[in-house]
C-alpha cells in the first residue's frame, strides 16, 4: 500500500509540476520541468536512506526525528487539537525566553524553526498517512519554487547562458541534496530567492505591486521561523541594491559603502540597546557550536565580542566556511564527496577569473547581490560554527548564488577544455 500510495503522488505532482504557472512561466518545458522535479526527489530519498543507515556518520539523524515528531503532532491533532494549535505559542520548558531573539540556549525563537518544520511535516501526515517518502514529494514541489525562482532571475541577469545557470543552479550536488531532504534549508533557499525574484521583478517593471510585497513579506516571515540570522544578513544587501539602481555609474561603490556602514552598524547598535549586541549574539552562537562536540567537529580559535576578535578570525572563518573540509578531514564517503565538490568550485572560480567575461552580465546589480549576501552568509557561518558536517549543510543554500555567476561570467570559448569535456556549444534550453 506505501509503494502504490507513493507512486500515484509522485505521477499526480510530476503531472502537477507541469500545470503550475509560476513553473510554466520560467521558459523551461515540461520535460525539463518534470526531470528537476525527479531529481529533487530521488535527492530527497536518498537522504532519508542515508539518514537511516549512514545517520551518525554524516550527522543526519534529524530529519527522521521530525519525521516521528510529527506523527506524534498528528496525534496530538486527534486527540487534544486545542493544543496542537497552540502549542507553536508556548514553549513547554518555563526557561525559554522570547526575548533573546539570537541566543541558542533559552530562546524561543530558536526552538521554533523545529517546532514549524514539525508542525508542517504534520500536515503533510495528513495526506501521506505519516510515509516519510511521500512526504519528501510534497517537500520537493514545495521547495522547487526556490531554484526555478532564482533561474527565472539569472536567465534575464545571463540571457546567453540560460542551461548553464540552470544546471549551476539546480544541480550542484551538496545544493541538490540538502535543499531536496526534509530539514530547513530547502524552505530557507525558498525565501531567499523569493526575495531576489519579487525585487528583480519590482525593480524591472518599475512598479511594486501587491503581489511584490506579499511575496518578499512571506520570504522574511519563513527566514523569522526558520533562521532569523537572515534578517540581519539580508536588508544590507537589499539597500544596497536599491540605492545602486539610483547610482548606476557607481554600483560597486554603492554597495561597498553600505556594507561599510553596516560593519560599523554591527559593532555599535549595542551602545544604543543592549539586545542590539550582534557580536555577542555570534560569539554565543559559536560556543553552543563548541559545546556540542559533533564527530566532525575541529578545534578552532575562540571569537570574541570585539572589532579586533573579529578581524583576527576573519582568515579562519573564510577558510571554514570556504575551504573545507580539507582531504585530511576526509573519513567517509560523504566528507569525501564534499572535499571533491569543494575543489571543483574552487577550480571553476579559478577559472573564471583567469578566463572572465565582462560583458556576460545585463544587470551587476544582482550580481553584487548575490555576491554580497553570500558572502555575508559565508563570513557568518565561519564565525560561528565549527562542525564541519554543519558547515556543508548551511552553506549550501549560498552555493547557487555564487556558482550561476561564476560559470556565466567564464569566456568558454576562450577555456582550453579537452574535446570529451567541451561545453562551448552548449544551447538555451528553449532552443531545445
Amino acid at each position: 500500500m506505501e509503494y502504490f500510495l507513493f507512486v500515484i503522488y509522485l505521477v499526480v505532482f510530476s503531472w502537477f509540476v507541469t500545470r503550475t504557472r509560476f513553473f510554466n512561466q520560467s521558459g523551461l518545458n515540461k520535460d525539463q520541468l518534470v526531470i528537476l522535479f525527479l531529481a529533487k526527489v530521488m535527492a530527497g530519498i536518498f537522504y532519508g536512506w542515508v539518514g537511516i543507515y549512514y545517520g551518525s556518520y554524516a550527522e543526519m539523524v534529524d530529519t527522521w526525528a521530525y519525521h516521528y515528531h510529527s506523527l506524534e503532532e498528528l496525534k496530538l491533532l486527534t486527540d487534544h487539537p486545542s493544543e496542537y494549535f497552540t502549542n507553536l505559542f508556548h514553549s513547554s520548558q518555563p526557561s525559554t525566553r522570547m526575548d533573546v531573539f539570537l541566543g541558542s540556549d533559552n530562546s524561543y525563537w530558536n526552538d521554533l524553526k523545529t517546532l514549524v518544520l514539525i508542525k508542517m511535516l504534520s500536515i503533510f501526515d495528513i495526506f501521506s498517512m505519516g510515509n516519510y517518502y511521500v512526504n519528501v514529494i510534497f517537500y520537493s514541489y514545495i521547495t522547487l519554487f526556490g531554484p526555478i525562482a532564482l533561474y527565472r532571475v539569472f536567465k534575464e541577469v545571463f540571457p546567453e547562458k540560460k542551461l548553464l545557470v540552470l544546471a549551476a543552479i539546480c544541480l550542484v550536488p551538496s545544493f541538490l541534496y540538502w535543499t531536496s531532504g526534509i530539514h530547513k534549508e530547502g524552505l530557507i533557499f525558498l525565501s531567499i530567492a523569493l526575495i531576489i525574484y519579487h525585487v528583480f521583478k519590482a525593480l524591472e517593471q518599475q512598479r511594486w505591486a501587491l503581489k511584490r510585497w506579499l511575496g518578499i513579506l512571506l520570504a522574511f516571515f519563513i527566514c523569522l521561523l526558520l533562521r532569523n540570522f537572515l534578517l540581519i544578513l539580508i536588508p544590507p544587501a537589499l539597500v544596497a541594491w536599491l540605492i545602486a539602481r539610483r547610482f548606476p555609474e557607481r554600483k560597486l561603490t554603492c554597495f561597498l559603502v553600505v556594507y561599510a556602514i553596516g560593519s560599523i552598524l554591527f559593532f555599535c547598535l549595542q551602545y544604543i540597546h543592549p539586545a542590539l549586541d550582534f557580536p555577542q549574539s555570534v560569539v554565543d552562537k559559536q560556543q553552543a557550536f563548541l559545546q556540542l562536540k559533533g564527530t566532525t567537529s575541529i578545534p578552532i580559535r575562540e571569537l570574541k565580542p570585539t572589532v579586533m576578535s573579529f578581524i583576527i578570525n576573519t582568515p579562519q572563518a573564510i577558510t571554514l566556511s570556504t575551504f573545507r573540509p580539507y582531504p585530511p578531514d576526509i573519513h567517509h564517503f560523504f566528507s569525501m564527496t564534499a572535499a571533491v565538490e569543494i575543489l571543483i568550485l574552487l577550480v571553476l572560480f579559478i577559472i573564471s577569473i583567469v578566463w572572465h567575461d565582462p560583458t556576460a552580465t545585463r544587470d551587476r546589480n544582482v550580481v553584487y547581490f548575490c555576491v554580497f549576501f553570500a558572502i555575508s552568509l559565508l563570513l557568518t557561518i565561519g564565525f560561528s560554527v565549527n562542525n564541519l558536517g554543519a558547515i556543508v549543510r548551511y552553506r549550501s543554500v549560498a552555493i547557487p548564488l555564487l556558482i550561476p555567476i561564476v560559470v556565466a561570467c567564464t569566456d568558454w570559448q576562450r577555456v582550453p577544455f579537452p574535446s570529451i569535456l567541451n561545453i562551448k556549444k552548449i544551447n538555451n534550453p528553449n532552443k531545445s
